[in-house]
């Protein structure tokens, strides 16, 4: 009896251990859901609240190419400035996003004017929303997540209306939980732009991210536009930042 006993106790013993080893290996699976994913995106791209220079470019179909270099704030999920370093034509202008509200400050024109996510204060293919992008958790929601080769495949919509892409397909580097390619659709379904992700760079500070956005446009037939990335650091910024009254002042924060 004592023998059969000990082997009962045995046995359990070793369905337990092996139930125990199965959940290590099928949990991490189960949870990575599309907005888990999404939300190792963003903390990947930026940190919550971070300050970064970057370049424009717009390039016409006949080669010419056009500049800018702006400086750029972030606090949370809602809150973000850009300030305009170059070219001296547009030096001190600066935008300002509060979720989904934007607006334009212009040196001696008085107050700031509105601008909308599908207007662009630069030309090109970027609009008013790549410039001033938020977190894609914020605007988005993963309806599904499958699997293609070495990328996740995320096929998301917008949480509201007012977001100026109705879905996005996004391809995500597994091993860096980054995007490569996104394409971006209008609620009827057309393709307005396509965003590709490149050359990952180390920025410091567990950064390590694309240095290179680009894009195109089936709507803009023959132009393209890039942003380059030269640096991206977390900071913390004050609310007063973020306001109408402080864009005059942003050049200060640098």
């Amino acid at each position: 009896m004592i023998n059969n006993k000990l082997f009962a106790n045995c046995r359990t013993l070793i369905l337990s251990l092996f139930f125990t080893v199965s959940l290590l290996f099928v949990a991490p699976t189960m949870a990575l859901d599309g907005n888990d994913i999404l939300l190792q995106v963003d903390r990947n791209l930026q940190p919550l609240s971070y300050e970064m220079y970057r370049k424009l470019i717009n390039i016409e179909p006949d080669g010419k190419r056009k500049e800018f270099i702006l400086y750029t704030v972030k606090k949370g999920q809602d809150k973000m400035v850009a300030l305009f370093l170059s070219p001296a034509s547009e030096k001190g202008r600066a935008t300002l996003r509060l979720g989904d509200n934007m607006w334009l400050y212009i040196p001696n024109v008085g107050k700031p004017i509105r601008i909308t996510s599908l207007q662009s204060v630069v030309g090109g293919v970027f609009n008013n929303s790549d410039i001033l992008r938020l977190d894609y958790s914020a605007e988005y929601n993963a309806e599904s997540v499958t699997e293609e080769g070495d990328s996740h495949l995320l096929a998301l919509k917008a949480k509201t209306a007012s977001i100026a892409y109705d879905r996005l397909k996004m391809w995500v580097d597994k091993k860096l939980m980054v995007p490569t390619v996104i394409e971006c659709y209008a609620a009827s379904g057309m393709l307005i732009k396509t965003l590709y992700y490149k050359q990952p760079k180390d920025f410091g500070d567990g950064i390590v991210r694309p240095s290179v956005l680009e894009t195109d446009s089936p709507l803009y037939k023959g132009y393209k536009s890039a942003m380059v990335y030269a640096k991206i650091q977390q900071k913390e910024f004050a609310d007063e930042v973020f306001s109408l009254n402080y864009l005059p002042r942003v050049d200060e924060l640098r």
